[in-house]
């Protein structure tokens, strides 16, 4: 399992950071939840079907399971994508309009803290699981020994743009989600500086949409610049679309269509399955989930709990995953006969392993550091008001 896992050209694991701080257990969104809880999942198979020795092994004994998981499981990045665009929007513009008293640049000053501080604790995981399987077997998949200008790029999200190989898988991601967040807060700040009353509202879709054209037709096209968020503008921006759906009025149509209509034509122009999924997620979060889940709520019994939970540990899952599935491969690298039922056995327990350690991350670091930074957002927020 390599550190190169976090290029873009390979799968992203979930990120549970792109939820808002402000939504509480009690109102989590069930659908919004199942997604993350599936993409996270798959990222994770992924990752343990593309690196290391115990996939080249178990590959034998199911090739089609694994060449699957290879290929598409890359895929469920997007999922991520459009569910941070869509959170990000729920909680910065509800129906469309600034709702935050809260300076941009502290907005994003507090994004940073939600991801990075949990990255932080991951990192240190991270080096002592690579130096453990360094120890244990000598494979490409097996990151090397950092550096100090190394560790000091992941912290500060820097690490692809500066050309520093990666720690762990998916950290890029942690990245983009940054920059996506920054560039979705300047530009509701900046709209409601030009138009502060609710005649702002109806503007912010077209302005959305216009970057989403921007990023289908030109940023995305170009591979090179997948460590910028623009290259992934299109997917986040179809997420803030879905949340500003179910409050639009007749007016949502008109862009709702033209957004479907441009990521078409981008297609069209230019196939990208990935893009294409963007697009089905987006639909899957404006469909009438509140009714239909309403009406089911005693069909779904223990299912709701459990999707719930899995979608609240998935940032948890991806960060410590890494760590994970690279020890467990080389103890069966080194420990383990070389036959595809036992190295199969080895995919499933650190498939496991992964959401264990990711339900206890998220109890002790996760969760913790989210509610340090609430507070303290909160009580900024009380210190500005107390002087105005």
């Amino acid at each position: 399992m390599s550190a190169g896992a976090s290029a873009p050209s390979e799968a992203v694991p979930g990120i549970d950071a792109t939820a808002p701080v402000t939504v509480r257990a009690s109102a989590r969104l069930l659908h919004v939840d199942a997604l993350k809880a599936v993409a996270s999942q798959l990222i994770v198979l992924h990752h343990l079907a593309f690196y290391g020795p115990m996939s080249d092994a178990a590959a034998r004994w199911l090739p089609g399971v694994f060449e699957a998981l290879s290929e598409y499981g890359r895929w469920a990045v997007q999922v991520f994508l459009v569910v941070g665009g869509y959170l990000a929007a729920r909680s910065l513009a509800p129906a469309g309009r600034w709702a935050t008293p809260s300076h941009p640049l502290r907005l994003v000053a507090d994004r940073y803290l939600r991801l990075v501080l949990p990255l932080a604790a991951t990192l240190v995981l991270a080096l002592a699981g690579s130096a453990l399987a360094r120890a244990w077997m000598d494979h490409p998949s097996v990151p090397a020994a950092p550096s100090l200008a190394q560790v000091a790029t992941h912290l500060l999200l820097l690490q692809d743009v500066v050309g520093q190989d990666a720690l762990s898988a998916g950290v890029w991601y942690v990245a983009i989600d940054l920059q996506l967040f920054a560039l979705l807060v300047a530009v509701l700040w900046g709209v409601h500086r030009l138009a502060p009353r609710a005649s702002a509202a109806p503007a912010l879709p077209w302005v959305v949409l216009a970057g989403i054209a921007i990023s289908a037709f030109g940023f995305n096209r170009q591979p090179e610049l997948d460590m910028w968020g623009v290259y992934f503008l299109a997917a986040y921006g179809l997420g803030v679309l879905a949340a500003w759906w179910p409050s639009a009025g007749p007016m949502r149509w008109a862009w709702g269509l033209a957004a479907v209509a441009t990521v078409a034509a981008a297609l069209a122009l230019d196939w990208r399955p990935r893009l294409a999924v963007a697009v089905v997620t987006a639909v899957w979060l404006v469909l009438p989930w509140r009714r239909w889940l309403a009406e089911a709520r005693e069909a779904l019994g223990q299912l709701q709990p459990t999707v719930a939970w899995l979608g609240r540990i998935s940032y948890s899952v991806f960060l410590v995953h890494f760590p994970v599935c690279l020890v467990v491969n080389a103890a069966f690298d080194r420990f383990v006969a070389d036959h595809p039922g036992w190295q199969g056995a080895g995919v499933l327990l650190a498939w496991a392993a992964s959401v264990a350690a990711g339900a206890l991350f998220y109890r002790w670091v996760e969760a913790p550091a989210m509610r340090w930074v609430s507070g303290r957002a909160r009580g900024v927020r009380c210190a500005q008001a107390e002087t105005a």
